[in-house]
C-alpha cells in the first residue's frame, strides 16, 4: 500500500508540475528518477551496476539534461 500511495502522490505531483511549468522542462526532470533509482539501488540496496550499466544511467541522466537546458 505505501508504494502505491507514493507512486499516485508522484504522479499528482508531475501533472501539478505540468499545469504550471513547461513540459518541455517537467517531463526530462521526471526522467531522472531512473537515475535517483540506480542510484539508491547501489547506495542503500547494495547493488551491484556493471559497465554497461552505468553507461545507460549516465545516458539518460545526459539525455534529460540535454532536454531539460535546450
Amino acid at each position: 500500500m505505501p508504494v502505491g500511495a507514493a507512486t499516485g502522490a508522484s504522479w499528482l505531483a508531475y501533472f501539478r508540475a505540468l499545469k504550471i511549468g513547461d513540459a518541455a522542462r517537467v517531463a526530462p526532470i521526471d526522467k531522472l528518477s531512473i537515475v535517483l533509482v540506480a542510484i539508491f539501488g547501489v547506495v542503500f540496496l547494495g547493488e551491484k551496476l556493471n559497465m554497461m550499466n552505468w553507461l545507460g544511467v549516465s545516458l539518460i541522466a545526459a539525455g534529460a539534461l540535454l532536454l531539460a537546458l535546450f
